[in-house]
């Protein structure tokens, strides 16, 4: 009995508490290890909502330039009466809006290379240019148009007849988002 009993003994004997600390601190550094994955996951979530949102804006920005006409000179100061441009909107044909903003109606951009320059920190109803659309305050938008002819065969594009259309949108993590268009002129005077 005295065998079996020894034996009994050693089998109920618990944990000794070097092996409970040992267990504390790997079930601690596991829980730590945890905690700072979901922490960078929770932090990361969003990266994608503000990468969308940029390409959203990005493609919004694209589509009204490229809606656009592009002729030879800015529609406002070509003459019908004569088919002549006025000498400072026939300088060139990227003018970044000389006379123009986007959202005067009486003098909005009406041309795609008035859109040459334009930044704007913080996204604006095109209905109204004061009033930032909520939740794109801290977004911005730059762009540059620029000809485009070297970018294409030569024999198909002549000189001053193609432009590329970039959109750089900027979110309020700092990363960028371009998109690039390209826009052909389709006529040689406005309203053809």
């Amino acid at each position: 009995m005295s065998i079996n009993s020894a034996a009994a003994h050693r089998l109920q004997a618990g944990i000794s508490l070097i092996e409970v600390v040992i267990f504390i601190v790997i079930l601690g550094i596991g829980i730590a290890g945890l905690t700072s994955l979901m922490g960078s996951v929770v932090r990361d979530s969003a990266n994608p909502m503000l990468q969308k949102q940029s390409v959203a804006i990005a493609e919004s920005m694209l589509e009204e330039i490229m809606l656009q006409p592009y002729t030879i000179c800015d529609p406002a100061a070509y003459h019908h009466d004569t088919g002549t441009c006025d000498h400072a909107e026939a300088t060139g044909p990227i003018d970044g809006g000389l006379t123009q903003t986007r959202f005067d109606p009486g003098a909005s951009f009406n041309n795609v290379n008035d859109y040459h320059g334009y930044n704007s920190t913080g996204i604006r109803s095109i209905n109204d240019g004061t009033t930032v659309i909520a939740g794109l305050e801290n977004y911005s938008v730059a762009v540059a148009v620029v000809e485009a002819n070297g970018e294409f065969p030569a024999a198909s594009v002549t000189a001053g007849n193609a432009l590329r259309i970039d959109v750089t949108v900027t979110d309020p993590t700092g990363q960028t988002t371009i998109l690039t268009g390209y826009r052909l002129r389709y006529a040689p005077i406005p309203n053809q």
